[in-house]
């Protein structure tokens, strides 16, 4: 008798250590999966959000880097403008790119921008900074007559074909020319 208590505390241990190991594993796996189904951050609020964080001459460099294609050095001046981490500044930096921002000074409330038709230009209360480029070739268009919604439009036009009626949306919420509308087009095309 005395011989089998030794194997069966053995026993016991490694049936109790595999019982940990199992609900250890089970809680990995539910944390992953309550992650995994968290909502992603609206790329729109997350450039917001991050173009806020950035003084305006920073906020200027950000968006010459982005318009160069410099990616990882947009990244690096967003990370060392905010102290985010790498990730974060990463997803910053793209939803930048993604969806430009204009400057607006911690002094001026930003004003709710209401739906705009196409028809009756409205102008906001910040200048609103489109960037363009293909190469060496970088264009800027600058309107307190754009927003994200209508510039948005604009490119899906340009992408969808339509470049007449995106040079024509465009030079109806600028102070552009249709050359320099068609010019500014033909760097949109990806």
């Amino acid at each position: 008798m005395e011989s089998l208590v030794i194997p069966v505390i053995i026993l016991a241990v490694v049936a109790a250590g595999v019982a940990l190991a199992a609900r250890a594993v089970s809680r990995r796996q539910a944390a992953v999966k309550q992650a995994g189904t968290a909502p992603a951050p609206d790329p729109v609020e997350v450039a917001r959000r991050a173009a806020a964080k950035l003084s305006e001459d920073q906020h200027r460099r950000l968006y010459a880097l982005i318009a160069q294609g410099q990616a990882m050095a947009a990244i690096k001046l967003y990370y060392e403008a905010t102290g985010e981490g790498l990730r974060a500044s990463r997803d910053a930096v793209g939803a930048l790119a993604a969806h430009p921002q204009a400057y607006r000074s911690p002094a001026v409330e930003a004003a709710e921008a209401e739906p705009d038709d196409d028809d009756t230009p409205q102008r906001f209360p910040y200048r609103y900074r489109a960037i363009a480029s293909k190469g060496d070739v970088t264009r800027e268009v600058s309107s307190n007559m754009l927003n994200d919604e209508i510039y948005g439009r604009i490119r899906t036009l340009a992408r969808s074909g339509d470049t007449e009626g995106a040079a024509t949306a465009l030079t109806k919420h600028s102070d552009i020319s249709m050359k320099q509308a068609r010019e500014f087009i033909a760097l949109l095309d990806d």
